[in-house]
């Protein structure tokens, strides 16, 4: 495995060269050696795993949790937990420009250098956005982490505790040798009724790339390996590390068995998606005031930025049928904000140009080992088995995603700018 290629000793080396220098620039580092809780180092070794194994980190933003998986030693990764996310900001859909609140999506890698003990946001590491394909797409802003504090301004905002944990469990990854972290940033659970009810959105194109990846990761239950071409992600492709995001896809050589079981699994959601629009389930569009938080953290407000945002998102219901219906989604949405108002305008106005797209989402099969603690929302535990542009620039061109694994340097101390 290439997540295997520094030596253990060396990683080590490295992260304690890099703690040593941040602690010798302030007295906030030391929460960067915090140990990994007993409880999660027991739920290592009932999975099979170790601190020391390589890791791997799924966000989904409408469901607001982050999951941390690890490898066993065959090689393959196992559900270690989910940590309900405080705070996110933003829409559904992909981070395009500087200052636009959105939590990126796509596939992204964590580095050594990414991780940053002097964070003014208790601790942070850098997700490394913009991959080099959203360099290629055009798409701006930098300085995306996952950190604590429960405040986002496109971010992943984590509670203190939790990002301590997740931090800690990182840093023991990296120093047992992994290269990087892949962090996998999805706007929903890929299953066949998420993306039958998103079946209109503008970003659909988009997310049926994340889907891809997404089911490499759920069939092999292995990191995919990331590249693109074309403007577009390529998973698991022979000799695609040299691949040009804005070149057109040379012939691509992926194994047989993992296209063959990746193709069967698509299949399958594409028809389960199928069955679920012709049932009655209605395409819609989700607006949120300013993204969202998991429903954890309801009783906590004084805690979370920017509290007036945190209200029930509207679901608009789009129309099918080209230039009906137009009138009663506008008039069916209950407004709550100007902000609310214009985007449920310009999702009834894009649904009205937008064909339909069928898609395919995989099955969320987790068996969490306990439930969210309601006083203390920390993690649920469990090993697991294993279209087209918008006219408009803010909800506009639809991505063609990244999958780049480039290594970015985090920043000294993460600001509250707009990123």
């Amino acid at each position: 495995m290439k997540t295997r290629g520094i030596a253990p000793a060396l990683g080590l080396a490295v992260l304690a060269a890099f703690a040593l220098s941040a602690c010798e620039q302030s007295g906030l580092a030391h929460r960067s050696l915090a140990p990994i809780p007993s409880e999660t180092v027991a739920l290592m070794e009932q999975a099979g795993t170790t601190k020391e194994a390589p890791m791997l980190i799924r966000a989904y933003k409408k469901e607001a949790e982050l999951e941390i998986w690890k490898m066993r030693s065959d090689g393959h990764y196992v559900h270690l937990k989910t940590f309900p996310m405080c705070r996110w900001s933003g829409q559904l859909g992909p981070k395009r420009r500087q200052g636009d609140r959105q939590v990126p999506e796509g596939f992204y890698a964590i580095g050594p250098a990414q991780m940053n003990p002097n964070s003014s946001y208790y601790l942070s590491f850098n997700v490394g956005y913009p991959n080099a394909l959203d360099r290629a797409l055009g798409h701006t802003g930098g300085d995306i982490m996952v950190h604590g504090a429960c405040s986002s301004a496109g971010c992943f905002s984590m509670t203190d505790k939790q990002i301590a944990e997740i931090y800690a469990i990182a840093r023991s990854s990296l120093g047992g040798g992994q290269r990087a972290i892949q962090m996998q940033s999805f706007p929903f659970k890929m299953t066949a009724e998420n993306l039958a009810k998103h079946r209109l959105d503008p970003n659909i194109d988009f997310w049926k790339q994340l889907k891809e990846g997404s089911d490499h990761f759920e069939v092999t239950l292995q990191e995919p390996q990331v590249a693109f071409c074309n403007r577009r992600y390529v998973f698991n492709a022979a000799g695609a590390a040299n691949l040009d995001p804005e070149a057109a896809c040379p012939p691509l050589k992926q194994d047989p068995e993992v296209a063959q079981a990746v193709a069967e699994k698509s299949a399958k959601d594409q028809a389960k998606i199928a069955q679920l629009a012709q049932s009655g389930v209605k395409p819609v569009r989700i607006v949120y005031q300013d993204g969202g938080q998991h429903p954890a953290f309801a009783s906590r407000v004084p805690e979370v930025s920017r509290p007036e945002t945190i209200v029930p998102p509207t679901e608009i219901t789009l129309d099918e049928k080209p230039n009906r219906g137009a009138g009663s989604a506008v008039a069916n949405l209950a407004v709550k904000s100007p902000v609310v108002t214009l985007a449920g305008a310009k999702a009834v106005d894009e649904s009205r140009q937008t064909r339909v797209v069928a898609m395919a989402p995989m099955r969320s099969d987790h068996r969490d080992m306990s439930a969210l603690a309601a006083s203390d929302p920390s993690p649920t535990n469990s090993p697991k088995k294993l279209a087209r542009s918008n006219r408009d620039a803010s909800a506009g061109d639809i991505p063609t995603p990244p999958a780049s694994i480039g290594v970015r340097k985090s920043a000294a101390a993460h600001s509250s700018k707009s990123f």
